[in-house]
């Protein structure tokens, strides 16, 4: 069954296990995981389609799907709910090639050519479920068709010791890339891929059933498809996007990417024309008594806070009781932090309670940035009153 054309299809790689979030991802897919108060992370690239005008997106699920399942529900809250298109969950089924998992990147869109088949769209774009970032894909498709291109990868500059963990792509100055390397030891640029691709479908379409014919292929788009492209001859050009965008799949960077919320400028700003979309609880607005003490914080709706907070996130529905002290800290959903306890340089999981006087990463004397260790609690532990938890442990 064909339905009327689209122009272009968003795929978005969700199923990834964030095996480096650690227990913040045991019982979570990474793109649900909560972030900046009141949003998941696959917020913003289901929210970046929706601003570029795309309404179709397929979601890639595959690890932990239930909550982000539940989470994404009809796509109603990005405007996705729609009749014709509108949002699909795609996890991997049985179906006339058999019942598998998906073995890459490239093998999971392969697994979905009769859903994309079914809009016959002249593009496709596919993301990555796990960066925070505001980007126009629009503007990115426009320089894709301007150049004729059959693949468009965005890219950015990363700094030379940190651009072996990237693909890496060697260009022309018209942008043109001649050599793609999949995470080089020895890399010969610092142009990195951002894992979002745009390709003609028919080209994406014949090297997908190519590589799965491929015993020996890794079913992966940087280290088969792509570089088989290039191999082919077809035109591949870079996209190079400057603006804000974080990978968050450490617990240092997800830190991280939290406090660049935060200050008269920050980093990165929620605000602006390009709106983030989210499915948020109705609460009624946070509640900060007059004993309490906050400074340079965001505190979403639901709170009650009458401790001290400072230069922390602190995500809807949070309790932060009368003598309790949060300092560089996130505070995932649902977190409650009783009389007397102290969170400092740490990430607290939804729904955890910290015990009256317990310590959670509060001993820790930082010299440089470089030291800091984030202590990290999961989702709904419970630690007992008095406890004192380590700089950087993780439970």
């Amino acid at each position: 069954m064909k339905f009327q054309k689209k122009r272009c299809v968003a795929m978005l790689l969700a199923g990834g296990q964030g095996s480096r979030l650690l227990c913040l991802t045991q019982n979570t897919a990474k793109p649900a995981v909560p972030f900046g108060g009141k949003y998941r992370i696959i917020d913003f690239p289901l929210s970046n389609c929706v601003n570029s005008g795309i309404d179709t997106v397929g979601i890639l699920t595959q690890y932990q799907p239930l909550e982000l399942n539940e989470y994404v529900g009809n796509g109603a809250p990005w405007g996705l709910n729609r009749n014709h298109g509108g949002v699909q969950i795609l996890p991997p089924y049985q179906g006339f090639k058999g019942s598998q998992w998906y073995k890459g990147t490239a093998n999971a869109i392969y697994q979905n050519i009769e859903f994309i088949d079914r809009y016959d769209p002249d593009d496709v774009l596919v993301l990555s479920g796990d960066h925070i970032y505001k980007m126009d894909y629009a503007a990115m498709m426009a320089a894709h068709k301007e150049r004729g291109a059959d693949v468009t990868i965005a890219v950015r500059t990363v700094p030379l010791e940190e651009a072996s963990r990237f693909g890496i792509m060697n260009t022309k100055e018209d942008g043109s890339i001649y050599e793609f390397e999949e995470k080089p030891k020895q890399p010969k640029s610092t142009n990195a891929s951002m894992g979002i691709y745009i390709f003609r479908w028919e080209v994406l379409r014949r090297h997908l059933i190519a590589d799965e014919e491929n015993p020996n292929s890794d079913n992966d788009f940087g280290k088969n498809v792509i570089p088989a492209m290039l191999n082919e001859g077809l035109k591949l050009y870079a996209y190079s996007f400057n603006d804000y965008w974080k990978d968050v799949g450490t617990i240092k960077s997800l830190w991280e990417a939290n406090m660049d919320l935060l200050g008269l400028n920050p980093e990165f700003d929620l605000g602006g024309k390009d709106r983030i979309y989210a499915r948020n609880p109705a609460l009624p607005g946070a509640r900060i008594s007059s004993i309490a003490k906050t400074t340079n914080s965001m505190i979403a709706e639901g709170c009650e806070i009458d401790g001290i907070v400072k230069n922390s996130i602190v995500s809807y529905g949070c309790v932060v009781a009368a003598g309790a002290e949060v300092e560089n800290s996130v505070l995932m959903p649902e977190v409650v932090i009783e009389a007397g306890a102290v969170v400092k340089n740490a990430i607290i999981g939804e729904g955890t309670v910290i015990g009256k006087g317990a310590q959670v990463g509060a001993a820790q004397v930082l010299k440089d940035e470089a030291d800091r260790k984030i202590t990290v609690v999961g989702k709904d532990h419970v630690i007992e009153a008095g406890k004192l938890l380590q700089p950087g442990e993780v439970i």
